[in-house]
């Protein structure tokens, strides 16, 4: 079948942000070079799923929505594939980040777009039909090349090139040349976990970059680029789709120089694949009446400290109730509203600056606040199964504590028995659980002078407004006594200490000091609902775990869908 390219791409298709199921771009969201900024300290895994978190909120370029047409003619068929104009970016027109990915996520986004992404001579075809053809600009080789100020870098030399064009080419213009794509192959099939790579042409035709799969699909530098093309097309003026052209023998020409491509896609990472560790447990008990279960990793990695996270229980539940599993008809349905084991697993894929621990405590009386009524003597006694339980590692131990409802007691019981926060205590998390909070006790003193010695302490507090909440139709909290009274205590009283700035989004007030390290995150409560679960298993302990660092609100909404939902143990 003799195949050529007639028809340069100028035609600008009316490829909508809705049919590329992309929301509208936020007016705040960062732009491309404050998203590349952000990204710089992450390792590879954080850094595909903040591109993902980035694309669901709609921080795309305006100009890259509307999709270009291509045109091809053989001897006895025409076909015609909409392209995206440039190769993927986040930010906006004024400001936009060319962002090398993995294929896997390039796949992930290319099925959430209703996408595909190219083969060779597709790449090929684009090239030729681009009114803005750009000189390739390699970078040396060297082991930065697969760093983020590396792809800015190469993303700074590219946008000169591309403002140079810019009067004769607005944005929108096919442009091609300046990137190696991210292309499907046959090859892949013999070729399991590489990722393909082809193109890079210079002003004469010729690829810098032949086909080549002698990268894994983990490698990522500064020269690829990922080029979507609309699933969607059309053969002889009929409607039919990518995959049906490139399995057809006898259409197949038209997209492939390699013959038919039967799974013209890159596989996902198998569930062994993406579980990044092995975790175990060990049963721990303390007088009088305290059960523990220590979950950490198998594999722990040497060259890195251990992040233990002491999560003391709500009132009612068992550890394994807390951990979570996944249910079926007629089970317990205190196994699915806190899902902490699941969320602890999620969070190991984000966080890689630690070995992420967690002890989860339990009481004989399934009230922390109970357990400290019955041992008000004994103030020592939580503090010394805080220090057991650091000491069960060898390497440097950072302390979390965090807990939901009741559990709160466990840790004022530990607050009250100190006589200031050790520097070791990195984070201190109260999921709907500081209802013990009381400034008369030396709480905000501690509280703040802890925070003021390091940088790197943190405090987050979730509540909502539980006071106007009601249970089979009447209140249960006082207004002053429940989570939303204690947190605006708090507030006063951190107030004397940290300047904070207030803001209300959907119905979420917050509170935030110290550049985020200080965030009281409280939710109205119009409704007059009990939230008080919600607001762990809505991914309240990831965000209790991640506000003010770089990886908050990556990957995952406070409140919003549960994205750990494959961390679910069965059982």
């Amino acid at each position: 079948m003799l195949i050529r390219i007639i028809v340069v791409a100028l035609c600008i298709c009316a490829a909508s942000a809705a049919e590329l199921n992309i929301p509208p771009r936020a007016q705040e969201a960062p732009t491309g070079s404050e998203f590349a900024a952000r990204i710089a300290p992450l390792e590879l895994a954080s850094r595909e799923r903040a591109i993902l978190a980035e694309v669901k909120r709609g921080n795309v370029p305006a100009f890259w929505r509307r999709f270009v047409e291509v045109k091809i003619v053989s001897s006895d068929a025409t076909a015609v594939f909409r392209v995206a104009p440039d190769y993927f970016a986040i930010g906006k027109d004024e400001d936009y980040f060319l962002v090398p990915m993995t294929p896997m996520t390039a796949q992930l986004l290319a099925d959430e777009l209703g996408c595909v992404l190219p083969t060779r001579k597709m790449v090929d075809d684009i090239w030729r039909a681009a009114a803005l053809k750009i000189e390739p600009a390699p970078i040396p080789p060297s082991p930065a090349m697969i760093t983020v100020p590396v792809f800015s870098e190469h993303d700074a030399v590219v946008r000169a090139q591309r403002l140079e064009a810019l009067s004769a080419n607005p944005l929108g213009t096919l442009v091609a040349g300046h990137k190696k794509d991210v292309v499907i192959t046959p090859q892949l099939i013999d070729a399991p976990g590489k990722v393909a790579i082809y193109g890079w042409h210079r002003k004469d035709g010729q690829p810098i970059q032949r086909l080549y799969l002698g990268h894994t699909a983990s490698w990522v530098d500064y020269s690829h680029g990922v080029r979507f093309v609309a699933r969607e097309m059309m053969v002889n003026g009929a409607p039919t789709t990518y995959e049906a052209v490139l399995v057809d023998p006898a259409l197949c020409a038209l997209l492939s120089d390699e013959g038919p491509i039967t799974h013209p896609r890159y596989a996902e990472e198998s569930a062994e694949a993406k579980q990044p560790y092995r975790e175990k447990t060990e049963e721990l008990h303390f007088d009088p009446g305290v059960r523990v279960i220590l979950n950490s990793p198998v594999d722990l990695d040497a060259a890195k400290p251990i992040r233990l996270i002491l999560y003391a229980l709500p009132a009612g539940n068992t550890i394994e109730q807390t951990i979570g599993r996944r249910v079926s008809p007629g089970d317990d349905w205190h196994f699915d509203i806190q899902h902490i084991g699941a969320q602890t697993r999620w969070l190991r894929t984000q966080q890689r600056d630690a070995n992420l621990a967690i002890a989860y405590l339990e009481c004989g009386e399934r009230s922390w606040v109970l357990w400290r009524r019955k041992h008000s003597a004994e103030p020592q006694r939580i503090p010394e199964i805080v220090a057991v339980l650091r000491d069960r590692f060898t390497q440097p131990v950072r302390l979390v504590f965090a807990s939901h409802s009741a559990g709160g007691a466990f840790m004022f019981g530990w607050l009250d028995g100190i006589d200031r926060i050790p520097d070791e205590i990195e984070r201190i998390a109260f999921l709907d659980s500081n209802y013990a909070y009381d400034a008369a006790l030396g709480h905000a003193a501690k509280l703040a002078d802890w925070l003021k010695t390091s940088a790197d302490h943190f405090l987050c507090v979730l509540a909502y407004e539980d006071y106007v909440a009601l249970l089979d139709g009447k209140p249960f909290v006082s207004e002053n006594g429940g989570t939303w009274g204690r947190s605006h205590a708090m507030l006063h009283d951190l107030d004397e200490h940290f300047a904070f700035a207030n803001e209300t989004t959907d119905g979420l007030r917050r509170h935030t000091a110290l550049d985020g390290r200080v965030q009281l995150l409280l939710k109205e409560n119009p409704e007059k609902v009990v939230l008080h679960t919600r607001l762990v298993e809505r991914n309240g302990f990831i965000h209790a775990l991640l506000t003010g660092t770089p990886l908050e609100g990556i990957g995952y909404t406070y409140l919003g869908p549960r994205v750990y939902e494959d961390w679910i143990a069965a059982d």
